[in-house]
């Protein structure tokens, strides 16, 4: 595998609708296609970054970055982190973080938060490497 490139995606192009459609399935089993739509307002949103990894020119990763102003101060989620797995264990997962932290960071956030299931015990392991910390608290979701 040739050096990783990771980029900010700023064009909903077929290419990365087909890299989601290929690539969220690998995430989410449960999750419904994204439309283009739906990808050129994750793409257009001043408060998202797609970032897309790359190797020999192919999408292998994703990312999305969440930036939000809250009474506290500026605040980041990293969140839908995939990587194909041809390409697990290879440093795009890395390079991802590193580029959507570069981002944060530069937008002013505070904080860079992101949630991993214990069992996707590689991704838990990268995290902790690269310097997040667990937190003690707890995570609550309401379905809509």
């Amino acid at each position: 595998m040739t050096a990783v490139r990771v980029e900010a995606v700023v064009s909903a192009t077929d290419e990365v609708l087909n890299a989601c459609h290929r690539l969220i399935p690998q995430l989410s089993s449960s999750s419904s296609p994204i439309t283009a739509g739906e990808l050129a307002e994750i793409v257009n949103g001043d408060s998202t970054v797609l970032f897309a990894a790359r190797n020999d020119g192919e999408i292998v990763g994703l990312l999305t970055l969440v930036v939000f102003r809250i009474p506290t101060g500026v605040r980041a989620w990293i969140e839908d982190v995939v990587v194909d797995g041809s390409a697990r264990g290879r440093g795009v997962g890395e390079a991802l973080n590193h580029r959507a932290i570069e981002e944060a960071k530069r937008r002013g956030a505070k904080t860079v938060d992101l949630t991993s299931r214990p069992s996707r015990e590689a991704a838990n392991r990268l995290y902790q490497r690269i310097g997040f910390v667990r937190r003690d608290t707890n995570v609550y979701r309401f379905d809509a």
